[in-house]
């Protein structure tokens, strides 16, 4: 490949350079959108920018053109009103998608000549979440981005040869923000210009290359099912995954599919890229990453992505091994006191996913009236068989003695909520404020809809059935079935909201039950609302059969 380092970006434009696909972009068209850029800023006076653009070729011009004008950017994580309150004291103007802001289109103005960018005196800034949830700005030069993307191309730059990166997570962080734009424009590979949420999406993109790498998030990962072209998928030159743990399970699927372990990136917004590993238990650093630790075994990190000089000191307890790999064992941050003992939620988090029901878990302590510990479970395969054939309370007891092992009594949690999959933040984190919310949270009475399509006024929509769902304790507690009424329930609800009906209840009509609904199952729910005999028609799927079906009748209200 051809490299061009990320200062000389701007030197010389190259026609013949692809950028990016949907629309087309080039290297001389980038540069001539960039410097048109960097004169509207310096026209306008602009000195500070903050830039939160869906379109990651646009965002590229953006930061190209706004370092050019010499101009510092801050990428905030999302555009809520709270964050534009928090950072709007230290900019000058909202580069974005949204209405009332300014576009690039506006601001163009006769291009500025090329020139080499100063590694030192461009600047980042990326707004995280932290640990505590609390927002945070972390402040880099072009030098340390610089640096970390020559590095990633000395690691993998031949493995991905002239591959497309396709990607699924925001480049609004530092992971997506190097890996699908920064590291692939240096590099002289295309990209994808959207985010691609769904795993469906990922692999209609990758259809369209004959050479492919992912840049993905473990929340998409742990979400490629059996319904795609895994043969085809196949072809993908490298898997990343960057954001938060990637569980086992998932990672040895992946493996099994793609004959390849997925590429896990160890790193956050204030460290940059920290380590990596691909199938094995501990993780090897970067080349130039130095990593000690301090006295209570905290991770310590003096990296080329840092500024010179600064060692971070991490909240992460880790075990080095003789040849400089390491094992995490848990964020220090996270031990808690119960009655004067200190317990570690990390490593009863890890004690949990030791056992064949669980996927993944998250600890909190819950204020009643004691403290006591609450458990946010994710179940395997088997622990969801576990939960459908046992029930709730045999899952949660077995669960509880195996924590004894690792644990004295006062350490067990004593709430415990199943979810589908942990809910995440966009950086994918889970605050432990969040954690402790979900756990005070009573246990859930709806469906979780994950699609709904509308065609000539019917409704088909996709339904998760909440593991954790509030109606199964009494039906039945030791082997756990959606209740009749109940479906009856969310059918008359999702009626009124959707095709927004009115009128009282007044009876049901050929109502049928065929197939058992169970803990953590899809279902599909057709409705149609026949307005002239005031009826509205449901039926439940899974992928074989009708579960449950029926005319529910409504009588209009009268004054």
């Amino acid at each position: 490949m051809n490299w061009i380092k990320l200062e000389q970006l701007l030197l010389k434009a190259l026609p013949a350079r692809a950028i990016s696909h949907a629309p087309a972009l080039d290297h001389a068209q980038l540069c001539e959108q960039a410097l048109r850029l960097a004169a509207g800023l310096q026209a306008k006076g602009v000195q500070r920018l903050a830039v939160h653009l869906e379109d990651a070729a646009e965002l590229a011009i953006a930061l190209l053109g706004a370092w050019r004008a010499g101009v510092s950017v801050l990428l905030p994580s999302d555009l809520q009103a709270q964050t534009r309150q928090r950072w709007s004291g230290e900019v000058d103007l909202w580069l974005t998608d949204q209405t009332g802001d300014s576009r690039l289109a506006d601001l163009h103005e006769p291009a500025m000549p090329g020139a080499e960018l100063d590694l030192d005196e461009c600047r980042l800034s990326l707004c995280t979440s932290g640990s505590s949830g609390e927002p945070k700005r972390i402040d880099k030069t072009l030098r340390q981005l610089a640096n970390e993307v020559e590095a990633l191309e000395q690691l993998w730059g031949a493995d991905l040869g002239e591959a497309c990166i396709i990607g699924s997570v925001a480049t609004q962080h530092i992971y997506g923000l190097l890996f699908r734009v920064l590291w692939p424009l240096c590099a002289g590979r295309t990209f994808v210009r959207k985010q691609l949420a769904f795993p469906e999406d990922l692999q209609r993109a990758s259809r369209e290359h004959s050479a492919f790498a992912w840049v993905a998030s473990p929340a998409l990962l742990k979400r490629m099912g059996d319904n795609l072209d895994w043969p085809a998928l196949s072809a993908v030159r490298r898997v990343f995954s960057s954001g938060g743990a990637l569980p086992a399970e998932a990672a040895q699927s992946l493996h099994q599919r793609l004959q390849q372990w997925p590429t896990e990136i160890l790193g956050s917004s204030e460290t940059g890229g920290i380590a990596w590993r691909q199938g094995e238990t501990l993780w090897q650093p970067f080349a130039a990453v130095e990593l000690s630790q301090d006295a209570d075994g905290a991770l310590l990190i003096a990296s080329p992505y840092l500024p010179a000089g600064h060692v971070e000191h991490t909240a992460d307890a880790a075990r080095i091994a003789a040849d400089g790999r390491f094992q995490l064992l848990g964020r220090l941050d996270r031990i808690v006191k119960l009655e004067e003992k200190r317990i570690s939620l990390p490593m009863l988090e890890q004690a949990l996913v030791a056992h064949d029901w669980v996927a993944e878990a998250r600890l909190g302590v819950v204020q009643e009236n004691r403290a006591v510990l609450g458990a946010l479970l994710v179940l395997s395969e088997d622990g969801l068989f576990a939960l459908r054939e046992h029930g709730r309370r045999s899952l949660t007891e077995t669960l509880r003695k195996h924590l004894s092992q690792h644990c004295e009594a006062l350490a067990l949690p004593r709430r415990w909520r199943l979810v589908r999959q942990l809910p995440l933040n966009s950086q994918g984190k889970l605050p432990q404020a969040d954690v402790e919310a979900l756990l005070l949270a009573s246990r859930p009475k709806a469906p979780e809809v994950l699609e709904q399509v509308e065609t000539d006024g019917e409704w088909s929509l996709q339904l998760s059935v909440p593991p954790d769902l509030a109606y199964f304790s009494g039906h039945f507690p030791k082997a756990p079935v959606l209740p009749g009424v109940v479906q009856v329930e969310w059918a008359l609800n999702l009626g009124r909201q959707l095709l927004n009906l009115s009128g009282t209840f007044a009876g049901m009509e050929v109502l049928k039950f065929q197939q058992l609904v169970r803990p953590g199952d899809e279902i599909q729910l057709h409705l149609r609302f026949d307005p002239e005999r005031g009826k509205l028609y449901f039926a439940y799927r899974n992928d074989s059969a009708t579960c449950s079906s029926g005319r529910i009748l409504l009588e209009a209200d009268h004054a």
